[in-house]
């Protein structure tokens, strides 16, 4: 390979890993309009590995958006990118398969949080805990598509494998 096709394949990799990066933040911030930004105009998702929908970006950005209030803290974490560069349905080049594994630490709204208490009352005493009492893990199978507007996803599918879900102690809250 020539330095210049070495440049232009690390210059892909870090849009890629961008791309990857900013879908994981557009979830846990819940800019749905910029979530579906990521996507091709045939881009597609699939959650039904996790009990929700396959289906368009922007149909699962919809879904998302509903079930996602249920969350009101979720931080995605995804790590372990394993990124090849091929073809896919008879695309020649520009196109990218990316597998990587995440794991999901989420909390539930809380009937506090929508009195005004609750996440947002700090960490004082008889401040709610903001630890996460649900935690998912599992795999995404990425396919990104270099497009005009740089990459973007064409299909996202979660697998996921394992969901942790705590139960809600009293023992801290004051008798």
């Amino acid at each position: 390979m020539t330095q210049r096709v070495e440049l232009a394949a690390v210059m892909d990799r870090l849009a890629i890993d961008s791309l990857i990066t900013e879908y994981a933040v557009t979830v846990d911030d819940g800019d749905w309009d910029a979530y579906q930004r990521l996507f091709t105009p045939d881009g597609r998702a699939d959650y039904s590995s996790a009990g929700g929908i396959e289906a368009s970006a922007a149909e699962v950005a919809g879904w998302l958006a509903g079930t996602m209030e249920l969350f009101p803290m979720r931080q995605h974490l995804i790590v372990n990118r394993r990124l090849r560069f091929g073809t896919l349905d008879q695309d020649i080049g520009d196109v990218a398969q990316v597998q990587a594994d995440y794991v999901n630490p989420m909390r539930f709204t809380s009937p506090e949080s929508s009195t005004g208490a609750g996440a947002g009352a700090g960490a004082g005493a008889g401040a709610e805990s903001t630890a996460p009492d649900f935690v998912c893990g599992g795999r995404y199978a990425f396919t990104a598509l270099r497009t005009d507007q740089g990459w973007r996803l064409r299909q996202v599918t979660v697998q996921e494998k394992w969901r942790r879900m705590q139960e809600r102690s009293r023992d801290h809250e004051p008798g």
